[in-house]
């Protein structure tokens, strides 16, 4: 399998090149279908555009085409984080402060190892959430094995696009 870090290091400086901030590099699929992820987002918006994800996917392939380091065949998926985006980097957990998300840890942390709460920043290198009926809860950021935004009307809500150019119809209700 592909070296993650090793990956990260070729594709951040191509997304920072273009002013996007790098999000996550994952492999996935296995050996049947492996796929290279690479999400990135304007740090302005947090979003990409679809010839921000073309840019970026050209810049990513000239580089891992001279470069080489995965052995077998693979798709490359560029795209933005989405609404349920993933919460990676430590900054993000105090970005979406506010907001419910789903967090995995491991090892388990007092006997749990999955929290859906409240986001609530940090403490240091230390994630503060709310759970309804956990109450207050510290999770150190290294205990953190994935986490993602939960798909809620507020956060709908917030990260409604800034333009609506292209879009055949935009429905504002109630």
């Amino acid at each position: 399998m592909a070296d993650i870090a090793a990956l990260t290091k070729l594709i951040e400086p191509e997304a920072q090149a273009l002013g996007f901030a790098l999000v996550r590099v994952a492999m996935f699929g296995g050996k049947s279908d492996p796929t290279l992820q690479v999400m990135a987002e304007r740090p302005d918006t947090r979003q990409l555009d679809i010839a921000d994800c073309e840019a970026l996917s050209r810049r990513i392939s000239d580089v891992l085409d001279a470069t080489d380091p995965i052995e077998e065949a693979y798709r490359l998926e560029v795209s933005s984080p989405g609404i349920d985006r993933p919460l990676t980097r430590l900054k993000d957990f105090e970005d979406w402060a506010g907001f419910d998300a789903r967090i995995k840890v491991a090892p388990p942390l007092d006997g749990r190892k999955q929290f859906d709460a409240r986001l609530q920043g940090l403490e240091g290198d230390t994630v503060k959430v709310y759970a309804e009926r956990v109450g207050e809860i510290a999770i150190p950021f290294g205990q953190i094995a994935s986490a993602k935004l939960i798909l809620t009307d507020a956060l709908i809500k917030a990260t409604a696009p800034l333009s609506t150019e292209g879009a055949d119809t935009i429905s504002k209700e109630g």
